[in-house]
């Protein structure tokens, strides 16, 4: 059974049920608290009464500055969604650690953004270095990978779509909601990672919801084609894909087309008109509910909770 790692300000602590008991730790960033397994199963098993788990403001359980890698176009119901068709080359892009944030954090629009679209996504985090060339198979990932969190790889579609920038348009400040358990694992529990069901909600309304056997390239693999070119350390984040759901779709057909013939101003304009009328882009007062778990339980991730505000509301 994994075992579920909360962080505050205070610390580091285990969770057991609706209490937390705090890790005799001196760990500052998650890649020492991987390192101190040891310090974490005493804490599991002290037998401590330990704190309410309400009573805790948590932090994100992925210590900052750190490398964070996301996987693009990597579940079948988004490539759907996005408008691909056949085979879709596996791409990564790299996001700034400084837009990692708690997990009950507000999402913060920045004022030229108007269309703000969420992304949950499971985060695989690095327990050991992944040199450049290394090959992972599916019985190595216990050597490399140390546990998992939900992320929410919140994107500004206006900033993405119309400079075709990834890093900027997913890198604001608030922009990886991450947490709150990072749950680390036992080698057993990676042959559960199928079963895996991330859903998200836009105020109670389900947006999101597939097992990662929706995914189209899976951990391993993912590890290894990143390992390509990009070498990873302890406590690095890989975020691995988002399902179907988001709140950006590809037009029609016939509308892509037409679009195709028109200038690149002309067309975006017209394309963002249309979205103006799409619900469901993120506003301000919006609370965005994230899970992931197993539906035995043996894995299950918490749950995050962060509202959406804008720069006015946040600095008050």
């Amino acid at each position: 059974m994994s075992t579920n790692v909360l962080r505050t300000a205070e610390g580091w602590w285990v969770v057991l049920g609706d209490r937390a008991v705090p890790v005799d730790t001196k760990a500052v960033t998650t890649a020492e608290l991987i390192a101190d397994r040891e310090a974490v199963e005493e804490a599991a098993l002290s037998g401590d009464a330990g704190t309410p788990v309400a009573e805790l403001i948590a932090l994100a359980p992925v210590t900052t500055p750190c490398r964070v890698v996301a996987q693009m176009v990597n579940y079948r119901s988004h490539a759907r969604d996005s408008g691909f068709t056949g085979d879709i080359p596996p791409a990564f892009f790299r996001k700034a650690s400084g837009s990692v944030s708690g997990p009950g954090e507000c999402v913060v629009r920045p004022e030229h953004v108007k269309f703000l679209d969420y992304e949950i996504e499971l985060g695989l985090v690095m327990g050991a270095p992944l040199p450049v060339g290394t090959v992972v198979e599916e019985r190595d990932l216990p050597s490399y990978v140390a546990g998992l969190v939900i992320t929410n790889d919140v994107s500004a579609r206006d900033v993405q779509l119309t400079k075709t920038q990834f890093y900027e348009s997913k890198s604001y400040p608030t922009f990886t909601p991450t947490g709150p358990h990072l749950a680390l694992l036992e080698p057993q529990d990676f042959a559960h990672f199928l079963d895996l069901r991330l859903k998200l909600s836009v105020n109670g309304d389900l947006r999101q919801d597939r097992t990662l056997a929706d995914m189209i390239v899976r951990p391993a693999q993912a590890l290894t084609l990143l390992a390509r070119f990009q070498a990873l350390d302890a406590g690095d984040l890989l975020l691995t894909g988002t399902p179907g759901g988001t709140a950006l779709k590809a037009p029609p057909k016939p509308v892509e087309k037409i679009g195709a013939l028109l200038p690149p101003a002309v067309k975006w304009k017209a394309f963002f008109k249309s979205q103006a009328k799409n619900p469901h882009y993120l506003h301000a007062g919006d609370v965005i509910t994230a899970t992931i778990a197993t539906q035995d339980g043996r894995i299950d991730l918490g749950e995050q909770r962060t509202p959406v505000a804008d720069p006015r509301q946040e600095s008050k």
